[in-house]
């Protein structure tokens, strides 16, 4: 049975009360699929078909860069969908490989039901455009990060992003472990890294607490 209370915070039903999901949900045909964990969920060029939703757990989006290493892209909680941006168009295939963190379960809605719901109710189809757009945002940020080849051009443009204008001191949301799969290097590398930078005076690093001294030279790192 579907939980609907954790539908309505899903970026495509966000706005919509439960009951009222559970009415234009009414006839419409889906599946419910569950996975174990680390189970491959799709295959990166697999057609994208049906709007996935995860319903419980999360799974994790990877890709290989240019020297074949694996770069993990992203986690996707419940109850975000996955690849929403690709399930229309001309070229509409899942463009990273999905793997389950833990057990998972997926809502699964053919490209015909969904469009059904779409035609039931404009916020839907407007919180559609909206997540499709903010994913295509993304992707591309990544793509952007992806094309820096050494570990301080990815430690470098990944602090300014979270910097800002504004602010010199950030707070990591990831572990170390976590940022090193992030950037597709081991924990040791991406360690001496960041140690190097500290010690040429560019940050200050307290556990999670990066305190940004050198704005220009990081931005410096970015054009060599």
């Amino acid at each position: 049975m579907l939980n609907f209370e954790l539908l309505v915070k899903s970026p495509v039903f966000m706005g919509l009360d439960a009951a009222k999901l559970e009415d234009i949900l009414d006839g419409i045909h889906y599946q419910i699929r569950k996975f174990d964990k680390n189970e491959q969920v799709v295959h990166s060029g697999d057609p994208c078909v049906d709007l996935m939703l995860v319903l419980s757990g999360s799974v994790k989006g990877e890709m290989a860069d240019y020297n074949g290493k694996t770069i993990k892209i992203e986690d996707i909680p419940a109850p975000r969908p996955l690849a929403a941006a690709f399930l229309f168009g001309q070229n509409n295939r899942f463009p990273v490989n999905v793997i389950a963190n833990e057990e998972v379960s997926l809502l699964c809605i053919s490209r015909p039901e969904f469009l059904k719901i779409l035609q039931k109710d404009q916020r839907i189809l407007t919180n559609y455009l909206n997540s499709i757009s903010s994913r295509a945002q993304f992707l591309s940020s990544r793509i952007k990060f992806l094309s820096f080849k050494t570990i301080r051009q990815k430690i470098a443009h990944y602090l300014l992003d979270l910097a800002g204008d504004r602010l010199a001191v950030v707070e990591l949301p990831l572990s170390q472990a976590q940022l090193a799969e992030f950037f597709g290097v081991t924990r040791p590398a991406l360690a001496r890294a960041m140690g190097e930078m500290a010690a040429e005076g560019l940050m200050e690093v307290q556990r999670r607490t990066i305190r940004i001294l050198d704005k220009g030279k990081m931005n410096d790192l970015l054009n060599g």
